[in-house]
């Protein structure tokens, strides 16, 4: 990939604006980090803006993307909450990473955004360079931010990405996640996973959580990170509360 595509590559001409969705810290309820999901301005949601990416603005974009994520959390005082900022990345926008990092670094610096509290994620889409994505992620954190991998358990995003770079956090994918109240075979699957990165020193969330019972499977299975309709709704240049789910009394313990 060469830098040049940068330079030809057309503006992403859509008005666009961020909803923020808290992922919840169940171990001390607090709000670990916020995702920011792209919306346009006129309301619409995240598919017909993505419908409108293609490969001439794909870059524009994905820098559009990072530098909105970054001025509206630092507007809503996001990090004085001690909370982090996950922004997706499209790793096909990505060129050379520490020359497509530059519009990201000079948003965190002229808002005064940390470093250290901005998580950058991303799900393979399509198969891609191995080597590339590893070259992203090595440099982000060599820089100093976090790294994720979304929607790990579909698509192109596994065991042998994880076998050569360990991010800080894997998202599990929420089609493992519904229903894994009633599925066995789900929460085997989720179980080892968990064994696993807790074995490499990986955060572990699981996203897409929308019932009280499964919440209370995963809690069971030791997950203290989730996300969901459960806990709050995205919101547009907001940052929502959490409904914290706690656990029925026991009667007999009552009496």
């Amino acid at each position: 990939m060469s830098c040049e595509a940068c330079k030809v590559g057309t503006d992403f001409d859509v008005a666009i604006t961020m909803a923020f969705q808290p992922i919840a810290n169940l171990q001390n309820e607090t709000v670990y980090a916020y995702e920011a999901l792209v919306r346009g301005q006129d309301g619409s949601g995240a598919g017909a803006i993505l419908a409108q990416v293609s490969d001439d603005n794909r870059y524009a974009f994905d820098q559009r993307c990072r530098t909105t994520a970054i001025e509206l959390a630092a507007r809503l005082n996001l990090a004085s909450s001690g909370a982090n900022l996950s922004i997706n990345f499209l790793p096909n926008a990505v060129y050379e990473p520490r020359a497509c990092i530059r519009a990201t670094l000079a948003s965190a610096l002229r808002t005064g955004f940390p470093l250290e509290q901005i998580i950058f994620e991303f799900t393979e889409g399509e198969a891609l360079d191995t080597d590339h994505i590893l070259q992203i992620l090595r440099s982000y954190r060599d820089m100093g931010f976090k790294t994720a991998i979304d929607d790990f358990g579909s698509g192109f995003a596994g065991l042998g990405l994880l076998s050569k770079f360990q991010p800080d956090i894997v998202k599990i994918d929420m089609q493992l996640i519904r229903g894994i109240d009633t599925d066995q075979t789900k929460r085997t699957i989720i179980k080892h996973t968990i064994s696993m990165m807790h074995d490499l020193d990986i955060q572990v969330i699981c996203e897409g959580v929308e019932t009280v019972s499964e919440h209370d499977a995963l809690r069971d299975l030791g997950v203290t990170l989730m996300q969901g309709y459960l806990f709050a709704k995205p919101v547009i240049e907001e940052l929502p509360s959490v409904s914290w789910v706690r656990p029925m009394l026991d009667p007999a313990q009552v009496a």
